[in-house]
């Protein structure tokens, strides 16, 4: 999880918005993103990684959706929480099998 959400979704999105609506009028989208970010107080890299990720979620690059993304960090967090499960269960099933045989062997 990110330490802080700096920036809101909505400027995330008019920025993005004005990087592909103006990017014609630059000789590179990484010239509009340069001239762009200023505007918006963020980073060069920051702005190239929305825009990267906004163009992933409308398929015009490959890679995972933001949705994608959501629904992997969903997946890893329930195999951690089932693994941590099974890892307890194990632990449990060992020191009962090991009483059972404590008990069976004072008998």
């Amino acid at each position: 999880m990110r330490k802080s959400e700096k920036y809101s979704e909505e400027v995330r999105e008019r920025a993005v918005r004005m990087v592909l609506e103006h990017q014609a009028e630059y000789a590179s989208q990484w010239a509009a993103i340069e001239s762009i970010s200023g505007k918006f107080g963020c980073t060069t890299e920051t702005l190239r990684r929305w825009v990267r990720q906004s163009e992933r979620d409308q398929g015009k690059r490959s890679g995972p959706t933001t949705a994608d993304q959501t629904r992997i960090k969903e997946l890893e967090r329930e195999l951690r929480e089932l693994r941590q499960a099974n890892e307890i269960l194990r632990k449990a099933s060992a020191y009962f099998a090991q009483a059972e045989l404590d008990r069976r062997s004072k008998s």
